[in-house]
Formats: structure tokens, sequence, C-alpha cells
């Protein structure tokens, strides 16, 4: 008999103080994606390589860099890797933890899963997404 997976419930505190998301999709995301713990100054993204995964920022910041030049900087809440998976596309940005981070990873079939079935959720993605894109 195969076992539901249960959110983890350090993951669903911190995407409850540092997101907007509502409980039952912050439930959701913590149940299907993975955390990790990142080095400051590891590359997490690298620019024109195929997408696999997004990630949602608990602590921590990030750098968004294109062609080397620095774009932005993201901390707490902050959803980065969407854009390629949303619109089915490579990545358009390398992503450097500025910092040590922790982070929610959702892999392409997770992602997938949580805009398929919560409406609101991929309105939000597809928002950050265009907002990023249009900034660029």
């Amino acid at each position: 008999m195969l076992r539901k997976p249960k959110a983890d419930p350090e993951v669903v505190d911190r995407l409850t103080q540092v997101t907007e998301f509502d409980a039952d999709i912050v439930t959701r995301i913590a149940t299907v994606g993975t955390l990790v713990n990142i080095p400051g100054g590891w590359s997490i993204i690298m620019e024109s390589t195929p997408a696999d995964s997004a990630y949602i920022v608990l602590d921590g910041t990030v750098e968004i860099r294109k062609g080397g030049q620095r774009l932005a900087s993201l901390g707490p809440g902050a959803v980065f890797g969407e854009i390629a998976l949303v619109n089915h596309r490579l990545r358009n940005a390398s992503v450097v933890a500025s910092s040590p981070i922790s982070a929610v990873r959702l892999g392409e079939e997770a992602l997938r899963d949580l805009l398929e079935h919560d409406a609101g959720f991929a309105d939000t993605m597809r928002s950050i997404a265009e907002a990023r894109l249009g900034a660029q």
C-alpha cells in the first residue's frame, strides 16, 4: 500500500510567513515540493538551459543575472525559475545564491500539477512570469 506524502510542517510554516498563498496551496506546495539548502555563491539555474524546476525562497537571497549583468535580487517569498516552465522555453537568466538559502524546489511535474489544479496559483505564476519578461 502506497502512503500519501505528507506536508513538511517546517515548509508549511515558512511558506505561510513569506508568501500570500492560501492555506490549501501552501499545504499542497509543502507536500509536492522538496526543501533544499544551497550554499552562498552556488549557481542554481544557468541561462539558456532547459527548465526542470522552479523555486520559492524561504530564507536568504538570490541574484538574477542575464549575460553576466545583475538584473535583480530576490529574497524570502520570491519565486524563480517559473518563466521557462510556464512558457515552455529555455532559461532566460541565471540565478546565483547571494547568501546561503533555503527554498522549496518544485520539479516540473509538481509545478504542472499545481498549475492544473489551482487556478489562483496558475494566475499568480503567469503574472510573475509576464511581469519579469516585461521588465527585461
